[in-house]
């Protein structure tokens, strides 16, 4: 092992300055050097002794380093020790206490002028602390936010020899520095073309071609090929096939995070390594409860770029263990694990429960992008969660200018989608409004179609923008490059103007021109309406043979004056009664005194695990009241506690006619 010399002017000299002392070494040998230097070191650590910690460098013999965010490397938990070292003597403890004390101490600094001062006053050191030190610089700089190193630090003397000597030195260098040196260089620019870089990379390139490369040190060199030469490269390629001839077994859990991350740069090959992807899903559901946060995340988000649907066991294994993790997430980490529980369409109580906790103490100090999307979780699970929707509403009236037009459609549709308006409804739609008013121009029109649209489906109508909405110039800019406007948008157009009619007959603004309006918001791609489970359907049509008698008496697939479809082949039903009460067939159409409309309301028309209708599914039935009918719900979880045909029949004869004793056809 190759020991690097820092300030080589000073390599022959006597003198060896710590920590502000000159200590005076002379004709000493190796061990006495290193007795001598850990009495120096002794006074800068509380204690000496073996304990567990969370340091940030490895060694070259180290078994259990691991890299938690690709750029960093910690250790599971456990004091790092050394196995052997070109400058040890046979005296095993005080080697492994000394290596332990400099990652101790490294870890403290937090900035690379005290990390480059501090490895300045020891030398020599072994290549593995020189590669440790290195990384420290670049994650620091990268921390501070820096896309490069600053040029203090290029032109520093102590980082100049510490390059130079791992660039004439690359094929003495062993395994772990060598990968650990390039893996620190790929996380800040310093210079693709430089001969340190292209040295380290061409030695490792011959390395794997070489093979014998371990695990850990495979996964750290694929990732740092990948930031330097891009997926692309011709030895990654040698890397995967290389790992895949590895057994799982043998891999560390931020390893097997590893690997994903590799393939996940490589998605577009994810069709020829999908064998070895369905190995490495099956192996991981076993290490899932020992991940890290930081680490479940990074899984979850690989997960979702190879598009692993056929992982379900995997992400619900993902999803239980991340519960325990919630308040430790990061917020771009939650954002990602969120993100990937859309994807997949995962939804768990015990994460929505640990989710609102979370989210309703600390609402306030959450990241925009972070609250928008717990929202849209939330929506596109149809979870109505009170403590997460009043939390994210009083965040909004508080910090409304912080969110982007898709952050303000993102956090709004959910109440509207779930029929959920929160204590301070009108505080946020005030702020709402101004927000509209004063940024209009600033929202896509899509987007501000949705944000309308999903104001009027809890009855805040946006009746200072339909004109704007309905205006020739708006349905242009909607339309854009495309030849029309696209279907859902005229929907959500034609419910609007609906509702201007209906619901505002104060509005005498612009209206929306007919060749915009659809005739029926039943549509097999972009429906407005719920259909019906067809099973709940056909029982209800039963009970309603046996109660009027006949099947010409109550009809489906009936489309109102206004776009509403009572029924397709699976929903609601219409029955027509004249002036005396009598049952009409829903042939006659004239003598029509009552219309019914029965809404058949299967679970897809209610909130998650509540009984809380949907947004879309009140409007409705707001609509048909207005339209003349008496809407009469049929709610499935009635229907399930009916225990026999003779029940149905008289449930049925007490929701259709409350006041009749008997039927008369």
């Amino acid at each position: 092992m190759a020991l690097i010399t820092l300030r080589r002017n000073l390599y022959h000299l006597s003198d060896f300055r710590m920590h502000g002392a000159l200590a005076a070494l002379k004709n000493h040998p190796v061990n006495h050097v290193r007795k001598m230097v850990k009495g120096r070191l002794c006074p800068w650590f509380p204690s000496l002794q073996p304990e567990p910690c969370r340091v940030r460098f490895h060694h070259a013999c180290c078994k259990k380093f691991h890299s938690e965010n690709g750029d960093a490397l910690h250790p599971l938990g456990e004091p790092v020790f050394s196995q052997a070292h070109d400058w040890a003597g046979p005296e095993q403890n005080p080697e492994s206490l000394d290596e332990q004390m400099f990652y101790r101490r490294l870890n403290d600094l937090d900035s690379s002028a005290d990390v480059l001062h501090f490895i300045g006053t020891l030398q020599p050191l072994p290549d593995s602390l020189a590669a440790g030190a290195l990384q420290r610089i670049c994650e620091v700089e990268k921390k501070d936010g820096n896309h490069k190193l600053p040029k203090g630090i290029l032109e520093n003397g102590v980082f100049q020899d510490l390059c130079v000597r791992f660039e004439q030195e690359s094929p003495s260098l062993s395994d772990t520095a060598l990968v650990t040196a390039l893996q620190a260089l790929s996380l800040l620019y310093v210079g693709p073309q430089s001969n340190l870089l292209l040295n380290l990379v061409a030695e490792s390139r011959h390395r794997v071609k070489r093979g014998g490369l371990e695990v850990r040190s495979l996964c750290i060199l694929g990732e740092s090929l990948i930031r330097l030469q891009g997926p692309g490269d011709e030895t990654l390629e040698l890397i995967i096939y290389q790992l895949q001839g590895e057994k799982l077994e043998t891999f560390a859990p931020e390893d097997i995070v590893a690997l994903y991350r590799i393939l996940q740069a490589c998605a577009e090959k994810v069709d020829r390594h999908q064998a070895f992807l369905n190995k490495i899903n099956s192996f991981s559901l076993s290490v899932v409860s020992t991940l890290s946060p930081t680490l479940m995340s990074q899984m979850l988000t690989a997960l979702v770029a190879l598009d692993q649907t056929q992982a379900l066991p995997l992400v619900i294994k993902l999803g239980k263990y991340a519960v325990r993790h919630i308040p430790h997430f990061t917020h771009e980490e939650l954002r990602k694990v969120l993100e990937a529980f859309i994807y997949f369409g995962h939804n768990d109580r015990f994460f929505t429960t640990a989710l609102e906790r979370h989210v309703a103490s600390l609402c306030l100090t959450l990241d925009p992008e972070v609250i928008s999307t717990v929202t849209e979780y939330c929506g596109r699970k149809q979870i109505l969660s009170r403590p997460i929707f009043d939390a994210v509403a009083e965040t909004f009236v508080g910090q409304s200018e912080k969110f982007s037009p898709r952050q303000v459609s993102e956090l709004i549709e959910p109440f509207g989608k779930l029929n959920y308006l929160p204590p301070n409804a009108s505080a946020l739609f005030r702020k709402l409004e101004n927000l509209l008013l004063t940024r209009f121009d600033y929202f896509p029109p899509k987007t501000l179609l949705k944000i309308l649209h999903s104001c009027s489906l809890i009855e805040c109508h946006p009746v200072n923008f339909m004109a704007k909405i309905f205006s020739p110039y708006f349905l242009q800019q909607l339309q854009g490059e495309e030849s029309s406007v696209d279907r859902l948008s005229l929907a959500q157009l034609t419910q609007l103007f609906l509702t201007s009619v209906l619901e505002c007959p104060f509005y005498k603004g612009r209206k929306l021109l007919p060749k915009y309006q659809v005739r029926s918001f039943l549509t097999p791609c972009c429906s407005l309406e719920t259909p019906v489970d067809f099973q709940l359907y056909k029982s209800v049509r039963i009970g309603l043979i046996d109660l009027l008698g006949a099947r010409m008496y109550f009809a489906s697939k009936v489309l109102t004056p206004y776009c509403y479809t009572i029924a397709s082949s699976a929903a609601d039903v219409e029955i027509k009664l004249d002036e005396e009460g009598l049952v009409l067939p829903f042939t006659i159409d004239e003598d029509v005194h009552k219309r019914l409309a029965l809404c058949i309301d299967d679970p897809k028309r209610f909130s998650l695990n509540s009984r809380h209708l949907l947004g879309k599914e009140a409007i409705k039935q707001r609509h048909l009241r207005l339209l003349g009918y008496q809407v009469v719900q049929i709610p499935y979880y009635e229907i399930e506690m009916l225990k026999s045909r003779v029940e149905l029949v008289e449930y049925l004869q007490r929701k259709l006619f409350p006041h009749n004793v008997g039927i008369r056809w």
